[in-house]
């Protein structure tokens, strides 16, 4: 008897801030403030979907600048020494 209780309450509480928004929204009279606000909310909640980018590719982008730096200095010292 707790069990479906718990899920009840649990699906209640991730169920309300989407509930929420919309809400808000939808009581709005004016049609262009009230597309306007859905159209915030869809951006906020894609701006929640998106996954943050990983570690990984953080230091594979780190890695890749370093490399492309290094490029550089690299030419640069071959059009200074010239086999030095």
């Amino acid at each position: 008897m707790k069990l479906p209780l718990a899920l009840l309450a649990g699906l209640i509480v991730t169920a309300t801030p989407a509930l929420a928004i919309e809400q808000n929204c939808r009581f709005i009279q004016v049609r262009a403030e009230r597309e306007a606000c859905y159209q915030k909310q869809e951006a906020e909640l894609a701006a929640k979907r998106k996954p943050e980018p990983s570690a990984e590719s953080k230091d594979l982008e780190t890695m890749q600048r370093m490399r492309q730096e290094d490029a550089e200095v690299y030419r640069s010292m071959r059009s200074i020494c010239r086999g030095c």
